[in-house]
């Protein structure tokens, strides 16, 4: 009789360690730890410092890789080819938002991949413009982010070149055509060439091939300085770009200050850091269930002059007393 009841007591004390672990166990499915799943055109390496703004975004609204969220990352190294696929894998995981930074074209890849998820993207080009959203207040749609207002840019740093080289009549402007703005900024950097009395020759270039030749051309045709482009696969090649601005002692203006930090002479940009913490932490709202059509676009607010006197020493180019009271950083 006494076995009998031990038996039973021991039966109902395993039920009640079970039906307590029961709603712990339900808890634990309903709180499974949301995915961020980060779309791009660019690589790792070169896109370090704006994933650490990326996430410094996310973090500031309580959400950290790895402990409560997960980032599952795409690149694909300066292969816009490779987008839609890339996109359809992060979709076909079921991720709970999608980042799309780099560009126009992978914020389309995004958007023809889902039309359910939520998307925050980074563009350099007028998201209207490009159509990626109908309204920067009222974006409608699964879609919101931020304009980093670089496509605008050009002529710009077209004007601030004038004044480096004052010398120059001809300057090379290199250019990717998959930007699909392209045809936009082609049209703004001839008008302000013109404003400014200088001649221009685009240059394009979509691979480290092309990168190389659009380089040689600017010594066949006599180049006397460089404006630099933004594009994100600039970016993923930038030792490339300073490295041969360098070698034919072309003076070059580029994107950002990561260009300058790298080696290269000025650069003129909004700033990144700005741009992708925006990112992260449209992201983060999206996760605590805002909608992106409620989210206006954000437009990056703060620019960056920087020149690296180092360079401009090394290959014998005077800084003025105006550029440098412009400066945002001088480098020495």
């Amino acid at each position: 009789m006494q076995i009998d009841q031990l038996k039973r007591r021991d039966f109902i004390t395993l039920l009640a360690g079970a039906a307590a672990a029961w709603p712990i166990a339900a808890r634990g499915q309903q709180a499974a730890m949301p995915v961020i799943g980060l779309l791009s055109v660019a690589s790792l390496d070169p896109y370090a410092f704006e994933m650490a703004a990326f996430r410094d975004g996310l973090q500031e609204a309580g959400y950290i890789d790895g402990q409560n969220v997960k980032i599952e990352y795409r690149w694909a190294d300066g292969r816009y080819d490779l987008l839609p696929s890339l996109a359809a894998e992060l979709v076909g995981r079921r991720v709970t938002v999608l980042a799309a930074i780099g560009g126009t074209r992978v914020g389309r890849a995004a958007m023809s991949a889902t039309a359910t998820i939520p998307i925050v993207f980074v563009s350099g080009a007028d998201p209207i413009k490009v159509g990626l959203v109908p309204s920067l207040n009222r974006p409608g749609g699964n879609a919101t982010g931020v304009h980093m207002l670089t496509g605008a840019l050009d002529p710009k740093k077209l004007g601030l070149l004038r004044e480096l080289a004052p010398q120059a009549t001809l300057v090379g402007v290199l250019m990717n055509p998959n930007v699909e703005d392209f045809q936009f900024r082609v049209a703004d950097v001839q008008e302000a060439a013109r404003t400014v009395g200088l001649q221009i020759h685009v240059l394009r270039a979509t691979s480290d091939r092309e990168i190389d030749a659009a380089f040689a051309a600017l010594s066949g045709i006599r180049a006397e300085a460089l404006v630099v482009s933004s594009n994100a696969f600039f970016n993923t090649r930038r030792e490339q770009i300073v490295a041969l601005a360098g070698r034919h002692a072309i003076p070059a203006i580029y994107d950002g200050r990561e260009y300058a930090a790298a080696g290269g002479l000025v650069s003129y940009g909004t700033s990144r850091a700005q741009g992708y913490r925006q990112a992260g932490i449209y992201t983060a709202r999206i996760l605590k269930g805002a909608k992106p059509a409620d989210l206006p676009v954000f437009q990056v607010t703060k620019f960056e002059f920087v020149i690296n006197m180092k360079t401009a020493k090394a290959q014998g180019v005077k800084i003025s007393d105006n550029l440098l009271s412009l400066a945002d950083e001088v480098i020495e």
